[in-house]
């Protein structure tokens, strides 16, 4: 079954719209989102954005666009899992390796920091990281498969 342009396009769309909708319920639930958690949810946006001028003008660019966006925040969730399995080290600004200074003094009393190198929930070992890389990758290829596709 071959589908098209505008069926892939909203496919797609709405893929994004799932994630950036369950990383909401998730924060709704209590687990607050750490900065690279903040850093993966632009890219779900722009492709939301994308998705629905695209589908108004079935534009090929567009849709390249759109699996820019979904690599994007794909290759994020990569990246933060690597920070959270300790493969690499991520930001000092969202970790634990920041150390000590006169600034996280004074932060002690104020909001705690959700850290970017802790997991806050996963499911069968993957993080949430992990499940966003993994989907958005999915959804980059659905993006190229719209991109691909006649109108």
């Amino acid at each position: 079954m071959i589908l098209d342009r505008k069926t892939l396009i909203s496919l797609a769309a709405a893929g994004s719209a799932g994630l950036l909708g369950g990383a909401f319920v998730f924060q709704f639930l209590g687990y607050a989102p750490c900065e690279m958690c903040l850093w993966q949810r632009w890219p779900h946006a722009a492709a939301i954005l994308i998705g629905v001028i695209a589908l108004a003008t079935a534009s090929r660019a567009l849709c390249w666009l759109g699996a820019l966006a979904a690599g994007i925040t794909g290759a994020l969730g990569v990246y933060h899992t690597g920070v959270e399995r300790a493969w690499w080290q991520g930001p000092t600004s969202c970790t634990g390796s920041g150390g000590m200074d006169a600034n996280n003094l004074l932060a002690m009393d104020g909001p705690k920091i959700v850290l970017c190198d802790q997991v806050a929930w996963e499911l069968f070992g993957i993080s949430m990281a992990s499940w966003n890389a993994i989907f958005s990758f999915g959804l980059m290829v659905i993006w190229i498969m719209a991109a691909r596709a006649r109108r």
